[in-house]
C-alpha cells in the first residue's frame, strides 16, 4: 500500500508543499488541518485523506490518528508543521497571546507527539519531523515569543532522539530560512502596542520585513529537505533549508554576541 506520513498543519505553506510532495512520491498522506472542509487542491490528489486536526484539542489528534491508521494500516512519519508567529514588545502582549504561541508551537508539537509515539513503538519503526526555524538558534528583534518556542523545539527534538532510538524510531529538525508562505498573514500574530520607546524597533523591523531580499525560498524547497530528512535513512538531526539558513546560521556561530548585535542593529539602522 505504500508508506504514510501524517502532517499538521497541512492547509497551507510547508505543510500544504509537504503533503503535495509526499504524494508525487507515492506516499499515502495524512493531511490535517483545523478546517478540511475548506481545502480544494489537496482534496483531488490521489491517497491523500484529509483529517481535522487542531494540536489544541486533544480528541482531534487522537481521531485524527486512528483515521490514518484506520485506512492506510500504519503511519511511517510525522510532521509537526502546524504553528505561527507571534511578534512584537513583549509588554505588549497579553497574557492569552503568549499562552496561545506556546500552547500551538511547543505544547501542541508534543501533544501529537506524544499521541503517535506508542504506535511507532508497536512498530519499531518510525520518523518524527519537527519544523524549526533559524529562529530556533539565532534571533531577530521583537521575536522573544517565537523565538521561545523554536528554542524550546530544538531542545525538545534533540533531548527526544535519545529515548525514541531506543525504539528505532527516528528525530528530525527542519531549519527554515525566510520562506514565502502565509507567514504574514493568518499565521502571524504582531502586537505593536501603543508605547514610544519601543516605535523606533518596529519601524526598522517592518521596513525590513517590507522590502525582502531574493533569498526568500519557495515552501517546496523545504519540502525537499523534509523528503529527504524522512527518506535518507541516517541519525542525522539537524537540516537546514534555504540558502539564506546556511549563510545566517553559519555567520552567528562565527560571531560574538557583541558582534551579531551590532550586526543586526546596523541592518535595521538602529
Amino acid at each position: 500500500m505504500g508508506k504514510t506520513i501524517l502532517i499538521t498543519g497541512a492547509s497551507s505553506g510547508i505543510g500544504k508543499a509537504t503533503a503535495i510532495h509526499f504524494q508525487q512520491q507515492g506516499w499515502n498522506v495524512i493531511a490535517t488541518m483545523r478546517s478540511p472542509e475548506e481545502e480544494t487542491v489537496l482534496r483531488n490528489l490521489e491517497n491523500v485523506q484529509l483529517e481535522r486536526l487542531d494540536v489544541l484539542d486533544l480528541d482531534s489528534i487522537n481521531q485524527a490518528i486512528h483515521l490514518g491508521i484506520s485506512r492506510f494500516g500504519k503511519i511511517e512519519a510525522l510532521l509537526n508543521s502546524a504553528g505561527y508567529g507571534a511578534y512584537g514588545p513583549l509588554e505588549s502582549f497579553p497574557r492569552e497571546n503568549i499562552i496561545r504561541q506556546f500552547n500551538t508551537n511547543v505544547i501542541g508539537l508534543m501533544d501529537v507527539t506524544r499521541a503517535i509515539i506508542p504506535h511507532f513503538r508497536s512498530n519499531r519503526n518510525g520518523v518524527i519531523v519537527n519544523i524549526s526555524s533559524i529562529g530556533g538558534q539565532m534571533t531577530f528583534a521583537l521575536g522573544s515569543l517565537y523565538h521561545g518556542t523554536k528554542f524550546a523545539v530544538e531542545g525538545i527534538s534533540e533531548s527526544l532522539h535519545f529515548e525514541m532510538a531506543q525504539i528505532g524510531v527516528k528525530v528530525k529538525i527542519i531549519e527554515p530560512g525566510f520562506i514565502a508562505t502565509d507567514f504574514g498573514g493568518r499565521s502571524f500574530d504582531f502586537q505593536a502596542g501603543n508605547i514610544g520607546d519601543y516605535q523606533p524597533i518596529i519601524n526598522a523591523l517592518m521596513k525590513q520585513w517590507q522590502n525582502p531580499d531574493n533569498t526568500v525560498s519557495q515552501p517546496y524547497l523545504v519540502a525537499e529537505v523534509i523528503y529527504a530528512a524522512v527518506t535518507d535513512g541516517t541519525d542525522q538531526l539537524r537540516y537546514r533549508a534555504g540558502e539564506d539558513a546556511h549563510f545566517l546560521l553559519d555567520s552567528r556561530k562565527e560571531m560574538t554576541d557583541e558582534e551579531f548585535f551590532a550586526m543586526m542593529n546596523k541592518q535595521m539602522e538602529l
